[in-house]
C-alpha cells in the first residue's frame, strides 16, 4: 500500500468507512464477510493499477493529461525510480541563458515531486561534495531568468578526469541517492558525463569493496541516467540548430556593430571586428548576414589563394558606389587554405597598404558571453530544461545518455555520443584540410544558398526584419540573374503602378533598420493582409492570365498569427521588447515588497506575444483569447498571488493580450486585483503599445528574414524556369501560389489555398497554434497545479548526417 498514490489511500479509507456505516444494522458475520470481500476487490483493483503504472513506466510515458491528476502518475514513477534531479553546468565560461535552464529543471523536477539538487562549481563541486551539493527549492531559482552566466557556478576540474576523482564524485552522489544527472555544458563536459555513466557500475563495486557504501546503497543506486543540454555561444555542437547562449551572443555582437556603424559612416572608415569562434564560424557568419558586412572569415571555409586582391577590389567597389563604411567580420579561429591564421591586424594592415582606407580593429572578446539573455534563449532553455526532466523520468537501464536538441522549432533527443563524435569529426576534418567535409558535417547553417522580372512588396503593418528580408530577396534575385522591382505602399501601390527597379546598392545598410523602408499602406491591415491578398490573387488567375505567375509569401508580423508557419519575421524583436520591459518593471519593484504588475501586450486575438513573453519573463498568469477565462479564474489567480506573497518572492507579473476578452479589460483586471488584493499587495499597470513594433530588428529576425527571403527567391527562380514555355511564363496550379513557413523542423512551401481551412478569418488567427502547448509549461514554472501533455515530447533519434552532393 505504501507505493500507492496518497489520493488512492485516502479514497480507500473513505470508502471503507462508508461500507461500515452501511452495514451497521446487519449481523456481525455479514459485516465481516462483506469486509473481506471488499478488501479482496480493492486489492485486485489496486494490483491492476500498479501493474498498469509499471507498464506505463516501461512504455516511456510519464503521465496522461486526461482526467487523472499528473501528480498521481508522476508520484508513482518517482517512488519506483528514486528520482533525484541534479544540475551540473560545467562550462568554463558559462553562456548567458543557462539560468533559465536551471530554473526550468528545478521547477519541473519539483512539479513531478522529485528531489532536485544543485551541484555548485560544476564537476569540481561533485568531487569535493559537502556544501557544494545542496537541495534546490522553488524559491531558490526565483528572479534568475534575466541574470547572465550561471548562479550555481562553474569550473574545470582536472581531478574528475582521473578515475580517483570520479570515484569521489560517485561516493558523494550515492550518499545523497542521486541517480540522475542533468548536465549543461559543451562537448567536453558532456563527454565526461557519459564516461562517468559508463564507469558507474565499476565505481559502485569499488566503493563497496572499500567499505564506503553497503550493498543496499549499491543496489538502490545501481543505475545512473544522463541527459545533457548544450550551453555554448559558439553553436559548435552537431545535432542541434541552436545552443543555449548563441542568440544572446549575437545580440551583443549586433549591438556593437550597430553602434560602430554610426561612427564609421561619419568618418568613412573600415572596421575589422573579431568575434568568438575558435573552431566554429557560426557567430561570424550569422552576424555578417545580420549587419550586412562586406566580408567574413570563418574557420570552416578558408578563402582561396588570392583572397587579398578579391577583398580589396570588393571594398574599393563599395566605396565607389558611395558607401561610406566597410565592415569586415573575422572569427577568432579564421585560417587560410594553408592553415595560416588570418588575424584582424593582418587585415587592417592589408587594407591600409593596398587601399589607404582609415581602418580600425575592434575585438569584442568576453562581452559576447555576458549581458541579459535574449527572449529566444530564455524560451529555448526553458523548453530544453523541461524536456530534460521528462527524458530522465523515461530513462531506463538500456537508454543511452542523450542530449536535448532543437531542430527547426521542435525539441528532439539525440544520443549524446553520436553528437559528440560528429562534433569531433568536424575538427578532425579541418585539421586534415578537408574543409568541404567539415562544412558538410557542420550541418545546415553553412548551406545557404534566362532573366526574369521579379517584384517585392510589403503588406500590412511594419515588422522588424522586413528590411533584411527585402535586402536578401533583391540581392539573391540579382545574383540569380533577375531584374528586381520594388512596389511602394503595398497592394495600393501595386494597382496604382508605383513600381520601380531596385538595384544592389539601393538596399545597402537595410539589414539593421527597423520598420519597412518599402512604404506600406497601413489601411490594408484592417481589410486585407498579404495572406488574404495572395488567396484573392491566386483565385483571380482564371479571370486574368497576367496573374498566372509564381507567387510566394513570407510571413512578417509581430503577432505571429499567420497560418502555415510557426514563426514570423518581427515576432522575436517584439518578444525581446516585452521581455526587456518586464525585466525593467520587475527591477523597479526590487525595493518594494508585495507588488503585482499587470501588462498589456499587442497581438490582436493571437496570444503568442503574451504567452511566450510571459514564459520568457517569468509571468505568474497570462490571459489570452485562445484560452477563455471567467471571474472564477480571475479570483483563483488573485488567491494564487496572495499565497505567493507569503513566501520570499513578494512580486507578481500578469500579462494580458489586448483582445483576450472584451469585458475583462486591462482596467477591469487592474481594478479587480487592486480591490481583492487590498492589504496583501498593491497593483500597477502598463500598456506596452507600439513600442513592441518598433526598434532595430533582433539578430534572430535579421537572420530569419535573410534566410527565408533567399529561399523564397530560389523557389521563384526554379518555378519561373519550369513554367517558361513559348516565350512566356504561365502557371495556374495551386502549388505555385505558396506561403513559405517554418513548420516544426523545416521551411516548407505550402499552397495558400490549402491553408484556407486552417484559418479563423473572423479573428485573424490559425485554428491550431503550436505555442499553446507551452502554456502548461508556463503555469508549472509559476507553481500552478496543472497537467502537462507529454505526447509531443521528444523521442530518442539518431543524428542526421548531411550527405555530400553528387557530382
Amino acid at each position: 500500500m505504501a507505493t500507492l498514490p496518497s489520493t488512492l489511500w485516502r479514497t480507500h479509507t473513505h470508502t471503507h468507512t462508508q461500507t461500515l456505516c452501511v452495514c451497521r444494522s446487519a449481523p456481525l458475520y455479514v459485516i465481516l464477510c462483506s469486509f473481506v470481500v471488499f478488501l479482496l476487490v480493492e486489492f485486485i483493483k489496486h494490483s491492476v493499477l500498479v501493474f498498469a503504472l509499471i507498464l506505463l513506466h516501461q512504455s516511456a510515458l510519464v503521465w496522461s493529461p486526461g482526467n487523472s491528476s499528473p501528480h498521481e502518475h508522476s508520484l508513482h514513477l518517482v517512488l519506483r525510480k528514486g528520482f533525484h534531479g541534479l544540475i551540473t553546468p560545467s562550462a568554463l565560461y558559462p553562456p548567458t541563458g543557462m539560468n533559465a535552464a536551471v530554473r526550468a529543471v528545478v521547477r519541473m523536477g519539483i512539479y513531478v515531486e522529485a528531489k532536485v539538487y544543485f551541484i555548485h562549481e560544476g564537476y569540481q563541486g561533485m568531487v569535493d561534495g559537502g556544501d557544494n551539493i545542496k537541495e534546490a527549492t522553488w524559491e531558490s531559482v526565483s528572479s534568475m531568468l534575466q541574470v547572465g552566466g550561471t548562479v550555481i557556478g562553474s569550473a574545470r576540474c582536472k581531478e574528475f578526469r582521473g578515475r580517483e576523482g570520479r570515484l569521489k564524485a560517485a561516493h558523494n552522489l550515492v550518499q545523497r541517492g542521486i541517480t540522475n544527472l542533468c548536465v549543461i555544458g559543451g562537448d567536453g563536459s558532456l563527454t565526461g558525463a557519459n564516461l562517468f555513466r559508463e564507469e558507474w557500475s565499476g565505481l559502485l563495486e569499488e566503493l563497496l569493496q572499500q567499505g564506503l557504501i553497503d550493498e543496499e546503497a549499491a543496489r538502490s543506486n545501481s543505475e545512473l541516467h544522463i541527459v545533457g543540454m548544450v550551453g555554448s555561444i559558439d553553436n559548435d555542437f552537431c545535432g542541434t540548430d541552436m545552443t543555449i547562449g548563441t542568440d544572446s551572443a549575437l545580440h551583443r555582437i549586433i549591438e556593437v556593430v550597430d553602434a560602430i556603424m554610426t561612427t564609421a559612416q561619419s568618418h568613412q572608415r573600415t572596421f575589422v571586428l573579431e568575434v568568438m569562434g575558435r573552431h566554429c564560424g557560426y557567430l561570424a557568419l550569422v552576424s555578417a548576414l545580420a549587419c550586412g558586412a562586406d566580408w567574413v572569415f570563418i574557420p570552416e571555409m578558408p578563402p582561396k589563394d588570392g583572397w587579398e586582391d578579391s577583398m580589396c577590389q570588393k571594398l574599393s567597389e563599395n566605396r565607389a558606389d558611395k558607401k561610406r563604411l566597410n565592415i569586415i567580420i573575422v572569427a577568432e579561429g579564421a585560417i587560410d587554405s594553408h592553415n595560416k591564421a588570418i588575424t584582424p591586424d593582418y587585415i587592417k594592415d592589408l587594407v591600409v597598404r593596398c587601399l589607404g582606407f582609415d581602418t580600425r580593429v575592434t575585438i569584442l572578446g568576453h562581452v559576447q558571453r555576458g549581458g541579459t539573455p535574449s527572449a529566444f534563449d530564455r524560451v529555448l532553455a526553458s523548453r530544453m530544461g523541461v524536456e530534460a526532466v521528462l527524458a530522465l523520468l523515461e530513462a531506463s537501464a538500456t537508454t543511452p545518455a542523450c542530449v536535448v536538441s532543437l531542430v527547426g522549432n521542435q525539441a528532439v533527443r539525440l544520443p549524446l555520443m553520436e553528437c559528440v563524435q560528429m562534433t569531433q569529426e568536424v575538427q578532425k576534418a579541418m585539421d586534415e584540410k578537408k574543409f568541404e567535409e567539415a562544412v558538410r558535417l557542420r550541418g545546415r547553417y553553412l548551406t545557404f544558398f534566362c532573366s526574369f522580372n521579379v517584384a517585392v512588396l510589403n503588406v500590412g503593418a511594419p515588422a522588424a526584419g522586413m528590411n533584411a528580408a527585402v535586402r536578401a530577396a533583391v540581392r539573391v534575385g540579382i545574383t540569380e540573374g533577375h531584374k528586381m522591382f520594388a512596389v511602394s505602399d503595398g497592394f495600393e501601390g501595386f494597382y496604382k503602378g508605383e513600381i520601380k527597379e531596385i538595384k544592389w546598392g539601393d538596399v545597402g545598410g537595410w539589414t539593421g533598420q527597423g520598420g519597412s523602408l518599402l512604404a506600406v499602406d497601413i489601411r490594408w491591415l484592417s481589410l486585407l493582409q498579404a495572406y488574404v491578398g495572395l488567396l484573392e490573387l491566386s483565385a483571380a488567375r482564371g479571370q486574368y492570365s497576367e496573374l498566372c505567375v509564381p507567387m510566394v509569401m513570407v510571413p512578417a508580423t509581430v503577432s505571429n498569427n499567420i497560418p502555415g508557419s510557426d514563426l514570423s519575421i518581427g515576432s522575436d524583436t517584439a518578444l525581446n521588447a516585452i521581455t526587456d520591459t518586464c525585466d525593467r518593471i520587475k527591477q523597479s519593484a526590487s525595493g518594494t515588497k508585495r507588488r503585482v504588475f499587470i501588462i498589456e501586450t499587442m497581438g490582436g486575438y493571437c496570444g503568442y506575444l503574451a504567452s511566450v513573453g510571459g514564459l520568457a519573463a517569468g509571468a505568474d498568469t497570462v490571459y489570452i483569447y485562445e484560452e477563455p477565462f471567467d471571474i472564477r479564474d480571475l479570483q483563483a489567480n488573485v488567491e494564487h498571488l496572495t499565497q505567493k506573497m507569503k513566501t520570499s518572492i513578494q512580486r507578481g507579473l500578469v500579462l494580458r493580450n489586448e483582445n483576450s476578452n472584451e469585458n475583462f479589460t486591462t482596467d477591469f483586471i487592474y481594478q479587480l486585483y487592486t480591490e481583492e488584493g487590498k492589504g496583501v499587495f498593491d497593483c500597477r499597470k502598463n500598456i506596452l503599445g507600439h513600442m513592441q513594433q518598433g526598434g532595430a530588428p533582433s539578430p534572430f529576425d535579421r537572420n530569419f528574414g535573410t534566410k527565408i527571403a533567399a529561399k523564397a527567391i530560389q523557389w521563384i527562380t526554379k518555378t519561373l524556369k519550369e513554367s517558361y514555355k513559348g516565350g512566356r511564363v504561365f502557371t495556374n496550379s495551386e502549388d505555385t501560389a505558396c506561403l513559405l513557413g517554418m513548420r516544426r523542423r523545416a521551411l516548407v512551401f505550402q499552397p495558400v489555398s490549402q491553408l484556407r481551412d486552417e484559418t479563423d478569418f473572423v479573428h485573424r488567427i490559425p485554428k491550431e497554434q503550436w505555442w499553446l502547448k507551452l502554456r502548461p509549461l508556463m503555469k508549472i514554472l509559476a507553481k500552478y497545479k496543472t497537467s502537462y501533455d507529454v505526447s509531443d515530447s521528444g523521442q530518442l533519434e539518431h543524428v542526421t548526417r548531411v550527405r555530400p552532393r553528387e557530382a
